[in-house]
Parts: C-alpha cells; structure tokens; sequence
C-alpha cells in the first residue's frame, strides 16, 4: 500500500469520526432543544389560559358593575320622582319623606326657577353654603343628566340636578383602573412572547409587546405578523360586557423560534470549523512539501555539480589520450544533459525565467531527444495539426522535462511497446498540447489522485514525475495539465493548457 493509499484512508477514517461527532453532538443538542422548546410552549400555553381567565373575570366584574350602576340610576330616579311627589297634594307624605331622607349616596342640587340654589344633599359639607361652588357643581350636572322639572305652588317650577352617586364613581374609576390594568399586564407579563392587542377590527392596535414598535406602525407589517400570529394560536377574545370586543394575538417566543434554528446554526458553526482547520492543514501540508521539494532540488543539483566538473575535466584528459572524437562527442553529449538536469533542479523553488518561444520547435526538439532513448516498439507521431508555429511564454528547460516525464511514463504505460502522438492547437487565447499513449489507460476515480505526490502504480518509483509536471505547469507557466481522457486497456490522452 502506498503513502497516498494511507492517507486516503486516513482521511475517511478522520470523515467518519467527524460525521459520527457532529451527528452525535447535534442528536443530544436537539433533545435538549426540544425540552427546551416544550417548556417554553407550557409557559406560552398557561400565559395564554391565564390571559383567558382574567379576561373572564373583568368580563365579570364589569358586568356586576354595569347592574350596580343601573341599580344606582334607579335609586335617583326613585329619589327625583318622591321629590316631585313631594310638591303635590298626598294624603300620606310618610313613605316619600322617607324616600328622600335616605338619599346618602347620591350628590344632588335643588334651584329655582332663576337658577339660584335652593338647598343641596351629598355634597362637600365644607363648600355646601358657597353658592359659586353649588353653580359650578349645577353646571357639572346638567352636563352630565338633563335635571328635573318639578311643578310646585300655582305653577311655579324648581330644577333638581344630580349626578352618580359618589358609590358609582368609585366603582367605575376601580373597572377603568382593572381594565388598564389588564391591558398593561396582558403585554407586560408575556415575558418574551410577542402579543399584540386589537380592537373588534382587528386593524387597531391598543397595545403591544417583544415587537418592534416602529415596525408595528407599518400597515403592511401589521397585517402580516397579526396574520401569522392567527394562524399558529388562535386568539384571544376579550369582551367587558359592554357589547365590545378585543383580541389578543400572540405566537410562540423569541427564544423559542431561536431554538428551533439552534442545531442548524450548531451544526454551521461545526462544519465552519472543520472547513477551517482543513485549510489551515492542507496550507500547512502544502507549505511543508515545498520545502521538501526545494530542499531536494537543491541538494540534488548540489550533489550533481561536483561529479560534473569531474566529468568534463576527464573527458578533455581523454581526449588528449587520443579517444576518438566520435565516442568524445557522444560523452559530452550526456555530460551536457547531465547539466540540463542539474539546472532543471536548480530552478526548483526559485522564480523561472519565462522565454517567448515557439512551442513546437521546443516538443519538436523534446520528442526527438525522447525518440532516441526509446525503444524502436515505440512509434512516435508529433501532429502540428493548425499550428505550424505558435509562441507562448516558457522556460525551455523546465517544460522541456514536463514533455519527456509524460512521455516517459506513456512507455512504461505501454511495457516499451505502442504508439505516442503529440498533438499542438493553436486557440484564440490558449495553446492545447495533448500527448495520447495507447496503454493501460486510468480509471476515472483516479484522475486527480495521479498528481498526487506519492502515488504511483511501479514497484519501483516515488511518484513524483506527474507532481512534479503539474507544479511547473500550473505554479511556474500559469497554466494547466489534467487527463482529458482515458480508457482501460486503450490508452491516456494529457492535456496541457498554455497562455499565448
């Protein structure tokens, strides 16, 4: 099993962990959400049946009130027509002086034709004898009750005014306060529920609750949050006993709707980190075999420079011993791609100089050098198809390495017995150059996986022809290099993209 072998599973092995962490961790934290959230709903359920019990009972109350107040009405009624009884002829006046004596309650003012009071009952002792007093206090009753007519002697006439019993008054300022006061509670006391609180239109709002108030000023926003709030609860009716009714929307709570989302958000939060650390690793990792590769570059062209001085200084010596030129040449041809290498090497982890050049002159020259150290089995073909000369930027012999490493592995591809065809496409922006083998071809799961330092499929090898090739294609000549196709037991097709 090869490295890159180990650290794919590694990697699914790391995968299942984390898949098996987050579904763990999001499987409790949902329980405990939903715990949460179930609770929240009681609160919301015992808020909203205690909303609906207090609004029976003011309901109560303003009825007990509205029979009082018609009992009060009938007391003064009672009281205005003994009064009146009073002025005409009875036989027995002892039942309506007893009438009249019993008023305790309610505040009344007895005047003359004129206007001038005559006697009053139930008012201010301290302010009864002052007459602006009494006319203020007239004036204050007839806005309120129409006064009596009582016809007296030869057809003179008084004027009794009265207003609600000082009973009456309290009573209805302690409804008005209970009405307040349950308004202000009902929205108060929703903790974090939003509510809001309509009249019988279900359009005005009297109060509201956990909303933004200058939203709620928005009509649009009203009638849409009123009309969700309807269809999760159904509202609240509220009715004083008055014939009028109001309404209380409300819908599950703030925290509530947060919770909802909580293990989504969690889980975003999770896979966050995760996408994160991964980068960091994988820049980290990257960054670490870059020194690996330019402290190796360097240290083989280093290695190699010393037994190169050697060489060409025995060849010189070898040629004053009389070797014959033809094996000298031969020699010095090698001691020459010896240095190409060396340089090659040397280029690694720095900045290549990029040359415009022409692309099929350099794969002409590449193919011809490749040709002769192959195998006669091996049928070369270098088709220029539309481009019979194409510049591009490049460093000769940094690319010069890229072709003769595909080249090379197309003939272990093939066991040194096939056909290699080098193909060139001059396009408006790019230059194509496809290099098709006639091998074993490579499953498509294995497309990427190839330029992988470390991955190779030779018993003997460290597999970093194809990674090496695509860091000087992509990372010095900007450019790109993928399998474009391939097909078990048919052959691989490279492709090289270049920039004009």
């Amino acid at each position: 099993m090869n490295i890159y072998s180990k650290k794919q599973r590694w990697k699914l092995w790391l995968f299942v962990t984390a898949v098996v962490i987050i579904g763990a961790s999001l499987w409790y934290t949902n329980i405990l959400v939903n715990k949460i959230a179930q609770e929240e709903r009681r609160k919301v359920k015992l808020w909203a049946d205690a909303v609906q019990k207090k609004a029976v009972l003011v309901k109560y109350t303003n009825e007990l009130f509205n029979k009082l107040r018609t009992e009060e009405r009938k007391k003064v009624e009672l009281w205005a027509e003994a009064t009146k009884q009073l002025s005409k002829e009875l036989s027995d006046y002892g039942f309506v002086l007893k009438v009249v004596s019993d008023n305790t309650t309610v505040p009344v003012i007895l005047s003359n034709e004129k206007g001038d009071p005559i006697t009053s009952r139930n008012l201010d002792p301290a302010k009864e004898k002052d007459p602006a007093y009494l006319r203020e206090q007239m004036n204050l009753m007839a806005s309120l009750q129409e006064p009596i007519e009582i016809t007296i002697y030869k057809g003179q006439k008084n004027y009794l005014y009265y207003q609600d019993s000082k009973l009456f008054s309290e009573l209805k300022s302690v409804l008005d306060d209970l009405v307040r006061s349950f308004i202000s509670e009902v929205v108060v006391n929703t903790a974090s529920v939003p509510v809001i609180y309509t009249d019988s239109t279900k359009e005005n709002v009297i109060a509201s609750g956990n909303i933004d108030s200058l939203k709620i000023k928005d009509a649009d926003f009203l009638k849409e949050t009123i009309a969700t709030m309807a269809a999760e609860n159904h509202p609240i009716e509220v009715e004083f006993g008055d014939g009028s009714k109001s309404y209380i929307f409300y819908q599950e709570s703030i925290l509530l709707t947060q919770l909802k989302y909580y293990p989504f958000v969690m889980f975003g939060i999770i896979g966050l980190f995760l996408l994160i650390a991964y980068i960091l690793f994988s820049t980290a990792r990257r960054v670490e075999q870059n020194q690996v590769w330019v402290g190796m570059a360097k240290e083989t062209a280093h290695q190699l420079g010393t037994p190169l001085s050697s060489l060409i200084a025995w060849l010189e010596y070898l040629r004053s011993g009389g070797l014959p030129e033809e094996t000298a040449t031969e020699i010095e041809k090698d001691i020459k791609r010896l240095e190409t290498i060396t340089d090659r090497f040397s280029k690694i982890g720095s900045v290549p100089v990029l040359e415009n050049v022409d692309v099929v002159k350099v794969l002409n020259d590449a193919v011809g050098y490749m040709k002769k150290r192959t195998s006669k089995n091996v049928n070369f073909t270098l088709d220029q198809a539309n481009a019979s000369s194409v510049n591009a930027m490049l460093n000769v012999p940094l690319f010069e390495w890229v072709i003769e490493n595909l080249i090379r592995n197309a003939v272990d591809a093939m066991n040194g017995n096939g056909s290699i065809k080098v193909t060139v496409s001059d396009q408006t922006q790019y230059v194509y150059i496809d290099i098709t083998d006639s091998g074993k071809g490579i499953s498509k799961s294995k497309y990427k996986t190839i330029f992988e330092p470390g991955y190779t499929t030779k018993k003997r090898g460290w597999g970093l022809g194809l990674s090496l090739t695509k860091r000087i294609i992509e990372n010095y000549h900007s450019g790109k290099i993928f399998v474009k196709s391939s097909e078990i037991d048919k052959g691989t097709t490279f492709r090289i993209v270049l920039n004009k």
